[in-house]
């Protein structure tokens, strides 16, 4: 067994460690959110924690971990004997982003049925976590169907499975643990409310605690033994401590002012649903048992908010989660039981809350600041040669904008408010990665047929199976109760489920889009349908183009945050390449192709249709960009922003180049758009039939 990481040895990160400890002394908390940039030690500090545990008292060969005190009375294992009891270590089960439905919940042991006829449950990975640690490293891009699972099982405490003429119950009670980068995308919400706390961690930017961060990592690779040695004492005395704590949690008294304090501070921040006040008031409970107290204190409360209320108070994918802790002090301070002491010093220091002052010692978090909010870019430089004025009927230029009204470039403008879309699906069956937008074909979902295997049997259709050897058993001189079988007997499972797609926007953010109503309306629109792309589990991409070229301003990737905070700061102002921004985006979708083949890509182009610059003849050159998508087979949308009494159509023209439908800027409702993304998909797919 390879030697792991102290958990003391860690540096920094007091909250990150503070939130595990405490998990550690209160299981009933629900377990940790660890949300970073790459390279933060997030995952060695989880692994470590498995380490500083307590051993666990089983039943005896019971493959399901049943507690000798109070076995599972539904155990597939049991009935158990009363004196069958042994211990073992505390184990953390990381769960793979890539792993199947069956390594995580256990299916039919496929071995036994075939070869002895009977019928045997496997058990997975819920199975094996139960009374542990459930870990899962980037958990942000684990898959629905096992976010499914981990749901079901994390709301009632077990797991059910019904496959292959098996009907298993089991208890699944686990610490959940997860860690992500949220630049690669955010957790759906129902999986984000099951976490109990939350911690933000980040490289520190000291020297000195750089420097022993990599002087510790080094000396640990050199030899893991002696390094590990050399923080055995700190390493016991905090498995002695959780240990207390744990003694003393029942003991810990939660008064009524302390329990109002929660109750309000929840109702201030208009947190979803009442695990919030819960959760609160489990970690203010293991705060102080924590601390070596037996009644819960005003700091033991706000420091329980800090961990427990910032990814609950998320109103859209697009806020970012925080506290607004001068608001938390007010709220605490309003309802302050009169037997709240006054003469605290400096009750918000981060030093305050226990024996050893912060961090895990200590059982505070160092207050953490908000986060500076994003300034309007400044207006550049207007271009040479500028953008024609505006056409009749067009919004007022925004107050701030360049000399030369519609002609210069702009800052950028806020989004108008987004909304909600109906779904936007592509017809047909496809094979993409598994998302919650389209049909396709997928290893999970329901079973709707069974063929031969062309490769390397995945999901073997049992039943397909039996039937295709059954008519040969005699003629292979079966004799026992198992199958004979053969190679061409194995059939497998074909299933069909939600895959996402691809979504690639193409702004046009030249000066003919600049007028503000039109460019915040456009920037909402675009906001609504990433919405519904985080919700769908879509990669999403961002490609721009004014002046005299294109940009990649998102490359694609499943992170909403990032392609909306992109589109917040994107200027206007300048020449219309539009050639150069399809082109663009022809190239980003071809090296989409080869990285993944089987996402289905959908091209949304954002513009008035002009095309001014790029070439000498730019509206020849934006047609044969356009025609390049349409040979691909690219289903596409163009969503016309001209405005005024006169309009030249220019984007209708644009739309039947792509092969696609025009939507105008006045129509761009939430039915309107997704309406007529699944009319044009349905067109293209029926075009493509045809051929």
């Amino acid at each position: 067994m390879s030697t792991r990481y102290p958990f003391t040895a860690v540096v920094g990160m007091d909250d990150l460690r503070l939130a595990l400890l405490l998990n550690a002394v209160s299981p009933a908390i629900g377990g940790v959110l660890v949300r970073g940039e790459k390279g933060t030690a997030k995952s060695t500090a989880v692994r470590a924690l498995a380490e500083l545990l307590p051993s666990v008292a089983v039943v005896t060969g019971c493959r399901f971990s049943c507690d000798p005190a109070s076995p599972d009375p539904g155990c597939p294992d049991g009935p158990h004997e009363a004196h069958a009891a042994g211990s073992r270590p505390a184990r953390m089960v990381e769960l793979p982003v890539g792993a199947s439905e069956d390594r995580l919940v256990g299916a039919l042991d496929i071995e036994k049925a075939l070869a002895e006829g009977v019928k045997a449950f496997e058990p997975g990975l819920l199975a094996d976590a139960h009374r542990g640690i459930l870990y899962v490293d980037e958990v942000n891009l684990l898959s629905d169907h096992l976010v499914d699972h981990l749901l079901d099982a994390a709301a009632m405490g077990s797991s059910y499975v019904e496959r292959e003429g098996v009907s298993v119950r089991h208890a699944a009670r686990f610490l959940l643990v997860g860690t992500m980068n949220p630049e690669e995308g955010e957790l759906r919400p129902q999986l984000l409310d099951r976490f109990g706390l939350t911690v933000e961690v980040a490289a520190s930017r000291e020297p000195g605690q750089r420097v022993e961060v990599v002087r510790r990592r080094l000396a640990f690779d050199d030899d893991p033994g002696a390094f590990a040695a050399r923080w055995a004492d700190e390493e016991r005395a905090l498995r002695e401590r959780i240990a207390v704590a744990r003694e003393l949690l029942p003991k810990v008294v939660l008064g009524d002012a302390v329990l109002l304090q929660i109750a309000a501070t929840c109702a201030a921040f208009e947190v979803d649903g009442m695990r919030a006040d819960i959760v609160m008031a489990r970690t203010a409970t293991a705060l102080a048992a924590w601390a070596g107290r037996t009644e819960v204190t005003s700091e033991d409360v706000r420091q329980a908010a800090l961990l427990a209320l910032p990814h609950r108070r998320r109103r859209s994918p697009f806020d970012a989660p925080g506290l607004d802790e001068d608001k938390l002090d007010e709220t605490l301070e309003q309802f302050k039981g009169e037997d709240e002491p006054d003469d605290d010093p400096e009750p918000d220091g981060p030093g305050d809350g226990g024996p050893g002052g912060g961090g895990p010692d200590g059982g505070c978090v160092p207050p953490q600041g908000d986060a500076p909010g994003n300034e309007g870019a400044p207006a550049p430089e207007p271009e040479s040669a500028p953008e024609s004025a505006e056409a009749p009927g067009s919004a007022p230029a925004p107050q701030g904008s360049a000399p030369g009204a519609g002609a210069g470039e702009r800052a950028a403008v806020k989004a108008a408010e987004p909304f909600r879309t109906r779904p936007l699906t592509v017809p047909g069956l496809g094979e993409g990665a598994a998302g919650r937008r389209s049909r396709a074909r997928t290893e999970h979902g329901r079973t709707t047929g069974a063929t031969r295997p062309k490769g390397a049997l995945t999901k073997l259709h049992l039943a397909a199976t039996v039937q295709a050897a059954a008519p040969h058993q005699k003629a292979r001189g079966r004799s026992g109760p198992g199958l004979v079988l053969r190679g061409d007997d194995l059939r497998q499972a074909t299933r069909e489920g939600r895959e996402g797609n691809l979504v690639l926007f193409v702004v046009d953010a030249s000066g003919s889009m600049a007028a503000r109503q039109r460019m915040g309306a456009v920037k909402g629109a675009v906001l609504s349908l990433l919405l519904d792309a985080y919700q769908r589990r879509d990669k999403v991409g961002l490609v721009t183009f004014r002046g005299r070229a294109a940009d990649v301003a998102l490359p694609p990737t499943s992170s909403v945050d990032a392609a909306a905070a992109r589109l917040e700061q994107l200027p206007t102002g300048g020449r219309t390449p539009l050639s150069a921004g399809l082109l663009k985006a022809h190239d980003v979708l071809r090296v989409e192709r080869l990285r993944d083949p089987s996402r289905r890509p959908l091209l949304v182009v954002v513009t008035d249709g002009r095309a001014t610059g790029g070439g000498p003849d730019p509206v020849a050159l934006a047609a044969r960009a356009a025609r390049l998508h349409a040979v691909d087979g690219t289903a596409a949308v163009v969503v016309d922003c001209e405005t005024g009494p006169v309009r030249l159509g220019l984007a209708g023209n644009l739309a039947r180049e792509l092969g696609g439908t025009a939507v105008t800027l006045d129509k761009l409702r939430a039915d309107s758009i997704a309406g007529l993304v699944r009319t044009v998909q349905g067109n293209h797919s029926a075009t493509r039939r045809a051929a």
